[in-house]
Parts: structure tokens; C-alpha cells; sequence
């Protein structure tokens, strides 16, 4: 019998100045599984992801220099790889921050490291269903706008393509595969990052918002992303998919 081909390890990216906290948790991380490479600053990281993408980035917000949160707007802009932060600030509004700028989930220190296994595990499951099944040279096409989603490209009715986080690609994915429907803030919240107790509905208000100024001619008088009072949001748009042109 032949053996069974075991999956690729999961590559973790730990970044925290903290070695108290940094050597145990990547020791303990590794005895899961994880292959994990460490990096003690925003600068250190930013050269770790120059020689290898990582599967999922575990970031530490209070670091001197560059902050944590500095490093998740630019990896959500840029390298779009899942992140969870790490940080000993617990208040709501800075959990809203985190979430708003990108970050996929927000562990509040101290934390049992099985809790944070847990929570690695559900975020690389929601990575991995990505979008739904589509062809290498496929696009989203709704109201001159182009959307492609395997290499998470928005593009503006004139050919420019428009900077998008990874967390308004997923909303406005989410949007596009549900055209015409209303999506409460609940439900958006599920499909975009999964319902946690600490997320909130001002994190997809403002995520909304974010994407009506990319998007909209108006964001103040949206056309395409409409608010619908004790519903949620729609987008009124008509969705084709198409094959990109050459």
C-alpha cells in the first residue's frame, strides 16, 4: 500500500520583542506542529517576509520602534497573509482598531496557549475557503468595476487599480457572490471573519465605510453599497462573472 501523502507543515510567524513570552510560546507552538520563525521587531519581520511568506502572522502590537499595528495595516495591504495580534490591551475600541485596520482575530495577553491554537486553527479554516471556485482568468465585473479574486485585485472602471486591504476584499467578495441581497451586520460578520463575542458592529460599519470611499462616486450618497434600516447592507449592483481580456 502506498502511504498517505501527509500535508505541508503550517509556517507561523511570531513577532514579539517579549523573549519571556516569545521562546516558550514558539516552543509550544512547535511541539503542535507549527514550523515557527521568530522575529523580535517590526523591522525584523518585514525582512522575514522578504524570504519567506508565512502562513499566518502572530503579532504583538506594543513594540518599540515600528508598532504592531503599523506592521498589520502594511501586511494587509501588501502581502495579505492571515494575522491574529497579540497584546496586553483588552479595551473594545482597541480590539475595533485591530479588526478595522485588517487583522483576522485579537488575543488578548495572558492567554492560554490552547486557546490560541484554537483560534490559529479557525482562522487558517476561514483562509482556506477563500473564494468561491473560480477560473485562473476569471473576474467579478459589476458596474465597470473588476474584481479578481485569486490575485485579490481591485480594479476602477478607468483601468487603475485601487488599493485594497484584506479584510475589504472579503467583505466586498462577500458583497459580490450575494448581489441584490440584504446581509445583516451578524451574517457579514460570519462569512467575513467568523462571529466572535469580541467583535462588534461598528467593525463592519466601518469597514463599509472604508470601501464606499474606493468605490463609490459618493461615498456621503452611496449607490452601490446600500444601507438598508434594520437590515444590513446590499449590494445594488448586477455581478457577472468574466473572463479576463488576452
Amino acid at each position: 500500500m502506498l502511504a498517505m501523502e501527509q500535508p505541508p507543515p503550517i509556517n507561523l510567524l511570531l513577532v514579539d520583542d517579549e523573549a519571556a513570552l516569545r521562546e516558550p510560546l514558539a516552543e509550544y507552538l512547535s511541539r503542535q506542529g507549527f514550523v515557527v520563525t521568530q522575529a523580535t521587531s517590526a523591522a525584523e519581520a518585514r525582512t522575514r517576509l522578504r524570504e519567506a511568506r508565512p502562513d499566518l502572522v502572530l503579532l504583538d502590537i506594543m513594540m518599540p520602534g515600528e508598532d504592531g499595528l503599523s506592521l498589520c495595516r502594511h501586511l494587509t495591504e501588501t502581502v495579505v497573509v492571515p494575522t491574529i495580534l497579540l497584546t496586553a490591551r483588552g479595551e473594545p475600541t482597541d480590539r475595533i482598531v485591530g479588526l478595522e485596520i485588517g487583522a483576522d482575530d485579537y488575543v488578548v495577553k495572558p492567554f492560554e496557549p490552547r486557546e490560541l491554537v484554537a483560534r490559529i486553527r479557525s482562522v487558517l479554516r476561514r483562509a482556506a475557503k477563500g473564494p468561491a471556485p473560480a477560473t485562473d482568468d476569471e473576474l467579478f465585473e459589476f458596474d465597470g468595476w473588476r474584481l479578481d479574486p485569486l490575485k485579490r485585485r481591485l480594479i476602477a472602471p478607468d483601468g487603475a487599480l485601487v488599493s485594497i486591504s484584506s479584510t475589504e476584499f472579503r467583505l466586498l467578495l462577500v458583497l459580490l457572490e450575494h448581489p441584490r441581497q440584504v446581509l445583516d451586520r451578524d451574517r457579514l460578520l460570519d462569512m467575513v471573519q467568523g462571529r466572535e463575542a469580541h467583535l462588534f458592529d461598528r467593525a463592519v460599519d466601518n469597514q463599509i465605510s472604508r470601501l464606499r470611499r474606493k468605490i463609490e462616486v459618493d461615498s456621503r450618497n452611496p449607490t452601490l453599497i446600500q444601507t438598508v434600516w434594520g437590515g444590513g447592507y446590499m449590494l445594488a449592483a448586477d455581478v457577472r462573472r468574466v473572463r479576463e481580456p488576452g
